[in-house]
């Protein structure tokens, strides 16, 4: 294929769809197919990805010169066929209830893409963690490093390592399914009553309240960990390869209880089993690190798969592994592996060569679509709301203002992040500062459980002042502590405390971004890379000495994050937010018609 062609990446069908344009090895346009349709982690082919990505990056269908699916389709065919006949005849029933998408679907995907796209492209087929790991690889800052993705399963792989070298990426050696880490980790989390693929970060910020005194247990009984940091999973303990269900009662004994009922009170139990599958993890990442290292002899390390979401893990790699630097994919999950699948295609099945990197290629995952004026004033409105506008200076001081006066800002601008975390331009800002922050945010704004932490958005060149942080954490993937500095005494009665209690002890000048053990999910946020949230961040630190806004996701509990003007609208109107930022707009909710906040129009927008 020649210099200057343009590839449509696309994963689908399993969780969190996505389209990516990559033109002449260079990622243009990303996004989500859960942000168009309303439908959390949507698995459905992308059709409304692809048109938002085409209109981004400037073209048509005509401009594509090949289509790339992220995973082999018959591969993964394989794997249902002989999982079935190895556990029969106990996985009949979801055997049967699998087949009938795929035999009329998935194993004929060229048909299915030439229906929807009304063309018929060539179409290739990049193996699932081919993809994971050229997502993690080509994207990077690095001219060599070692590849490690770890996922739940992709066809046949669980877990796997490579070394990536200017163009070219080399499989050295993979786990295989059933013994998967992602699979074990979202064993806990539904047992844990949160929603698999939803909800494994909810477990990592349960896991602080709690104490490791399952380790041993898990160790001992579930997980044999080896020497080469490989494992083997006991699968008597779990029912994943042949039922809905992930765990069974043998596995329910030995933690002490049957599975906790979705929205049922937490008590302490649940978080000593939190705390102690995390802890579990971080080991088993940890030696995984260690022998990716000590195989390939690198001196940096990327990573990809669903699980390298796992910043608590991420950050202790950093730190305790033998690695010089580190890099995560910011779509580390499934929907990274529509930029994968085109990159890996490009690279290495065509043979083009890669620009050797001046700093990692995601461009502040800052891959959507973004909204004019016109469409923002549009929308405003069309809804009879009240707005007063700024120039580009005005309005970074206007959110830095009202911020620093304890209000909670929603705000969106510029381009939508790709991947599953808000990064300044479709975020919900507030004032870290105060201690009943956290609480009413997630209670009044995010409609959330009380214990789930927020995280620190900050100056990059005074995140050292701030956090134990050694270099940039752009895309919130890394966890560190705060810095001593910044930490408050405990009182003695406070010292005592446990579980949610802990809540309530205030331990650092920004006490709303501060988890329990003092960490903090950072963002460093670089003026280069998105100017907007840089100035937002000065102009707070002008008025306050703090260089660090809370931010978080600008969306409600259960629903993706906000892609379109409207839908931010809407979810203003929905919530206790103060105040609503949309490109230089800002809305007031004391000046909006009472009408206006206090209606529900979900019925009006439910067929846009």
């Amino acid at each position: 294929m020649k210099d200057g062609s343009t590839i449509l990446g696309v994963s689908a069908f399993f969780h969190d769809a996505a389209a990516a344009v990559v033109r002449d090895g260079k990622v243009v346009a990303a996004a989500q197919e859960e942000r168009f349709t309303r439908i959390k982690g949507d698995p459905s082919f992308p059709e409304k990805a692809i048109t938002a990505c085409m209109e981004t990056a400037g073209l048509t269908l005509k401009d594509l010169d090949m289509v790339v699916f992220h995973e082999k389709p018959w591969l993964h065919f394989e794997r249902l066929i002989e999982t079935a006949i190895a556990v029969a005849p106990k996985g009949l029933p979801l055997f049967l209830r699998a087949m009938p998408v795929w035999l009329r679907e998935r194993l004929f995907l060229h048909r299915l893409f030439k229906r929807k796209l009304g063309t018929d492209l060539p179409l290739e087929y990049a193996g699932h963690h081919e993809s994971h790991m050229a997502a993690a690889f080509y994207p990077s800052p690095f001219e060599t490093a070692a590849i490690l993705t770890v996922d739940g399963v992709g066809e046949w792989s669980t877990t796997s390592l490579g070394v990536g070298r200017g163009a070219k990426i080399d499989l050295l050696s993979e786990m295989r399914f059933p013994h998967s880490l992602g699979l074990l980790y979202s064993a806990f989390t539904a047992y844990l009553g949160f929603r698999v693929n939803f909800g494994e970060y909810k477990v990592m910020g349960l896991a602080p309240y709690g104490e490791p005194a399952y380790v041993d247990a898990i160790k001992n009984t579930i997980v044999e960990m080896r020497n080469d940091g490989s494992f083997r999973l006991n699968m008597r303990y779990f029912d994943y390869t042949h039922a809905m269900r992930t765990t069974n009662p043998r596995f329910w004994a030995l933690f002490g209880g049957k599975p906790r009922r979705p929205e049922g009170p937490l008590n302490q139990r649940h978080m000593d089993v939190a705390r102690s599958i995390q802890q579990v993890c971080e080991d088993i990442l940890l030696g995984l690190a260690r022998h990716a290292h000590e195989r390939t002899g690198e001196r940096k390390l990327v990573l990809a798969g669903g699980v390298a979401l796992n910043c608590v893990a991420n950050g202790r790699i950093l730190r305790e592994g033998p690695f010089d630097d580190m890099w995560v994919q910011p779509a580390s999950g499934d929907a990274g592996s529509a930029i994968g699948a085109a990159l890996a295609v490009w690279h290495g099945h065509l043979g083009h060569s890669r620009k050797r990197p001046s700093g990692d290629l995601m461009q502040g995952a800052l891959l959507g679509p973004e909204h004019g004026h016109d469409e923002v004033t549009g929308t405003l409105a069309g809804f009879g709301a009240k707005w007063h506008e700024f120039d580009e200076v005005g309005i970074a001081d206007e959110v830095a203002r009202r911020v620093a006066a304890g209000q909670v800002v929603g705000h969106l601008s510029g381009r939508m992040e790709f991947g599953p975390r808000a990064l300044g331009n479709r975020s919900i800002l507030g004032d870290p500062r105060l201690p009943g922050m956290q609480r009413r945010m997630n209670l009044k704004i995010k409609f959330r459980e009380s214990f789930r932490p927020f995280a620190p958005a900050v100056l990059a060149e005074r995140a050292n002042d701030w956090f134990d942080l050694d270099g940039a954490s752009p895309y919130m993937l890394l966890v560190s502590l705060v810095q001593q500095a910044h930490r408050l005494p405990i009182d003695n009665d406070d010292a005592y405390k446990k579980g949610l209690a802990l809540l309530d002890v205030r331990r650092s000048d920004i006490p709303a971004v501060t988890h329990v053990d003092w960490s903090a999910r950072v963002q460093t946020v670089d003026a280069g890379t998105n100017p907007r949230f840089h100035a937002i961040l000065a102009a707070f630190e002008r008025l306050t000495g703090c260089p660090v806004m809370i931010n978080t996701s600008f969306n409600v509990r259960g629903e993706p994050i906000v892609a379109t003007p409207q839908d931010a609208f809407r979810c203003f109107q929905q919530t206790d937010m103060d105040a609503l930022v949309l490109n230089n707009c800002v809305v007031d909710r004391t000046e909006q018609p009472k009408e206006l906040i206090e209606r529900d129009w979900s019925r009006e927008f439910e067929q846009d």
